[in-house]
């Protein structure tokens, strides 16, 4: 059993959603860049709040995550709100995204070891499309003065100028630092230090859009 799935799938056993079944509100308020029929990739989407949330916006999202029984809160969920989610159980540390098959990509608090981390994210800009965008939001070092919510080890934590290195080809829409009130379910409660990344893989030079 990988250390992902050790972690969470106990976690994910509880009767309630941890963090809740409302998407996450970045990406609730960036979600307009995605349109319906889009393929989206949403990356440790847990018990699916995020996922299906977008499926409901109509885009074609497969949610991937090392558990599975977080999966199956997904598929739950996705069946309650009466929308069409695929669920891929699959571990980052070892799986490979296929090249320019995503028009969007979205990591919400998706906290990865520094290890494989880079390796993680040259494989998400080579995997979205040209014109694709990521979504992503997680925690900062500065998290741990709130001890609100998300890893206590500075390794998984980002750093502005690392994610900015690290998912190099893409365009910054958005590279943000900022603290805000995260209330998500009972694991994410108070206010956070959070990095928001809205960026775009460019279209080769004299390609059409």
């Amino acid at each position: 059993m990988s250390d992902a799935r050790e972690f969470w799938n106990p976690r994910f056993a509880a009767a309630d959603y941890l963090y809740g079944t409302e998407p996450n509100d970045f990406l609730r308020e960036e979600a307009h860049r995605l349109k319906p029929g889009d393929r989206v990739l949403s990356l440790g989407d847990g018990e699916g709040r995020n996922g299906v949330f977008l499926a409901g916006q109509g885009c074609a999202v497969t949610a991937l995550d090392a558990a599975e029984v977080g999966l199956a809160k997904a598929e739950a969920l996705a069946r309650q709100r009466g929308v069409a989610l695929t669920t891929l159980h699959a571990d980052l540390e070892h799986y490979r995204l296929e090249p320019e098959s995503w028009d969007g990509i979205v990591a919400i608090f998706c906290h990865l070891p520094s290890a494989f981390r880079a390796r993680v994210f040259a494989d998400v800009v080579a995997a979205l499309k040209p014109g694709g965008v990521l979504l992503l939001e997680g925690y900062t070092p500065r998290q741990l003065a709130y001890g609100s919510g998300g890893p206590k080890e500075v390794d998984l934590l980002y750093e502005p100028e690392t994610l900015r290195a690290e998912l190099a080809g893409l365009e910054f829409e958005r590279l943000t630092e900022l603290t805000r009130p995260v209330l998500e379910g009972r694991l994410h409660t108070g206010m956070a230090a959070v990095l928001q990344i809205v960026a775009r893989k460019p279209f080769a030079a004299g390609a059409g859009r």
